[in-house]
């Protein structure tokens, strides 16, 4: 590429070079870009980002992710229990058992009875709230896992591990792990993308970092508005035989600094990124160019509500990018740990089943219309659940003992539940469900295998699941 460039600007310091090709980019690339052209970012570097091949016949190409932060409460959403209506205001029964601790002493608190009404919904027949109304329309394409369980019992450590496998921050989130066993599926953006709404989820960029993996598998946080990438543009007066003059350079001058720094994955990642962003300012522009949806579209997903438009925004966002070969796009709803209901649950649940009911539904209801929901997996859930029992007058507490997740398209099994909850919805009790096994049952239906998928760590060979975890092989077969 460099014998196509034949000029190159002159500035100052190597610092203006970063400054002015924007150097505030995500540190993620696309490797054969830059292999077109007959040179890699090192010597020491394969093309990490191409295609790979899956361990076995995927079921699913891509996922996307609903998190919905804070902490959704399954006994008020799709897990009704009539034992908990029959018991309201009373102590938790001893057959079942108060748990060890909660997050903010609740445990000798009454039990507290769901206001929602209840429907069972398709030819399945399961059960879906008032609050999700349209969200049960769907779920005849579902498998929901009302048995799920989990380690932490605070936010930022539960956040962090439904992303990462572990409470702590530092390994690889599960888009970064699909990056890495899977390559990417296109040439114009990030394989790994993140959504969010009114702001950073708690652990921010912790929840979309490549940890120990190379930083190139991280993922890209598109923003919302015509710019989702920061410093993607180039600067008013800038041609384009300029930036490209100013890419060769930059990328030159990396290569010389980073013959004796091979191990530098940072480094190596935002060499690559440059190429990306070049090729990005384009293909990101139109990925998000919502316009050219048609007004019926727009509808459907809730845009035109005010209380549903912004996550409504973001399904419509995901589906886009799935359709342009992205692997995994991640939606937070609720990101800051809105769905967090110490204060009022009836007002907190009401707002954010509003911002999300009609977009859920909306992004199946389309997927399936396009043809893309059967190999398109969506994955719906939080952190945690809330507790059977109230925290103060019509709040409940987190629940990492006993809560529910669904699966659609992808290869999930249609009109199915797996797993059950006590008679109060306080514990997992028939096939529980941690954090780890739904990690290997996304890998799977990609057609990864989480105990093959291993990286050299400190002479360790890790993998996306840590030391345990297996497929939920009820989920597609």
């Amino acid at each position: 590429m460099l014998d196509k460039l034949k000029h190159h600007w002159n500035v100052s310091s190597r610092r203006e070079f970063f400054a002015r090709a924007g150097s505030g980019l995500s540190a993620i690339a696309l490797a054969n870009l830059l292999a077109e052209d007959g040179y890699s970012a090192s010597k020491a570097s394969p093309e990490p980002l191409a295609a790979k091949t899956p361990h076995h016949p995927p079921t699913a190409k891509s996922v996307i992710f609903l998190f919905m932060e804070g902490g959704p409460s399954q006994v008020d959403l799709f897990d009704p229990k009539p034992l908990l209506t029959k018991l309201h205001g009373q102590p938790v029964p001893d057959s079942i058992g108060k748990p060890s601790q909660t997050s903010r002493g609740t445990a000798n608190n009454a039990l507290m009875a769901s206001k929602r009404t209840w429907k069972q919904y398709g030819e399945s027949g399961m059960w879906a709230s008032d609050w999700y109304a349209h969200v049960g329309e769907h779920v005849d394409d579902m498998t929901i896992i009302r048995s799920c369980w989990a380690d932490g019992l605070n936010h930022v450590g539960s956040v962090c591990q439904m992303n990462t496998g572990s409470i702590l921050a530092g390994r690889p989130s599960m888009g970064a792990w699909v990056t890495y066993g899977l390559g990417t599926a296109n040439r114009n953006l990030p394989s790994f993308v993140v959504l969010t709404d009114s702001q950073d989820p708690l652990g921010g960029a912790n929840n979309w970092s490549s940890g120990f993996l190379p930083a190139l598998y991280q993922g890209t946080q598109f923003r919302r508005g015509d710019t989702p990438i920061l410093d993607l543009k180039p600067p008013a007066g800038i041609s384009d035989q300029q930036q490209r003059n100013e890419l060769a350079l930059l990328q030159k001058l990396n290569r010389i600094w980073a013959q004796d720094k091979q191990d530098d994955t940072e480094l190596d990642a935002r060499i690559r990124s440059y190429e990306l962003a070049y090729q990005m300012q384009s293909a990101a522009s139109d990925a998000v160019d919502l316009t050219k949806e048609s007004e019926a579209t727009r509808k459907l997903y809730g845009m035109d509500d005010a209380g549903s438009s912004v996550f409504g925004t973001n399904c419509l966002m995901a589906r886009r990018l799935i359709e342009r070969g992205v692997r995994f796009v991640e939606l937070y709803c609720g990101s800051g740990s809105g769905w967090d209901a110490h204060q009022n649950i009836e007002a907190n649940h009401t707002k954010w089943c509003r911002a999300s009911d009609r977009p859920i539904a909306g992004l199946l209801t389309d997927l399936k219309a396009r043809g893309m929901l059967q190999d398109t997996l969506v994955v719906w859930g939080g952190e945690f659940g809330r507790t059977p029992f109230n925290e103060l007058s019509n709040v409940r507490d987190h629940n990492p003992w006993g809560f529910t997740m669904w699966m659609a398209g992808g290869g999930a099994k249609r009109g199915q539940y797996v797993g059950t909850t006590d008679e109060i919805g306080l514990r997992a009790v028939e096939q529980p469900v941690h954090v780890h096994d739904v990690h290997a049952t996304i890998l799977w239906m990609l057609g990864l295998d989480h105990l093959k998928m291993t990286f050299m760590h400190n002479g360790r060979a890790e993998r996306p699941t840590v030391l345990a975890g297996e497929p939920i092989r009820k989920v597609f077969s």
